[in-house]
């Protein structure tokens, strides 16, 4: 399945950056969006309407932006690295697989942030704003690597 897509390469390409980059967006709004949830949760209860409004904004950047970015991201993802030989034992390609590694774990993040609104919503938080500020840094360290590793292929 080597060079499968031919012309089309870098168009699946730049489609993979840019929603790359939507979902990236949205995993950097999310956490920061929970933080804020959180503290108006303790400041004025789960019946406030500014509670309701943190819960309405992390639906609406859950269901417009980062659910169907991370799915195309997955989606075009994988045919880029089908198209370079991942799944036809492709020698030279530790990098990508060091990358998969980490948008699994960036997937797991995500899926993680979309069930602790969900908590939130519910009005039952289990972390401290510091501890949600600590985990707010993980997706841009994820990012950094994943770009490094695609950008210089150290292996």
């Amino acid at each position: 399945m080597i060079d499968m897509l031919g012309s089309a390469y870098p168009w699946v390409k730049a489609a993979h950056i840019i929603f790359v980059i939507f979902w990236m967006a949205g995993m950097f709004m999310l956490p920061r969006y929970l933080v804020y949830h959180q503290e108006a949760l303790e400041r004025m209860g789960a019946d406030s309407a500014e509670v309701q409004s943190w819960i309405e904004r992390e639906a609406k950047l859950r269901k417009m932006i980062l659910s169907p970015s991370m799915i195309l991201v997955w989606v075009l993802g994988l045919t880029l690295a089908a198209n370079l030989g991942l799944f036809s034992g492709t020698p030279g390609l530790g990098w990508l697989h060091a990358k998969l590694f980490l948008v699994v774990v960036l997937s797991g993040y995500h899926g993680w942030a979309v069930g602790y609104a969900k908590k939130l919503a519910a009005g039952k938080p289990t972390f401290t704003g510091r501890q949600l500020r600590m985990l707010n840094e993980l997706p841009a360290i994820l990012v950094t690597l994943i770009v490094v590793l695609v950008i210089v292929r150290p292996f």
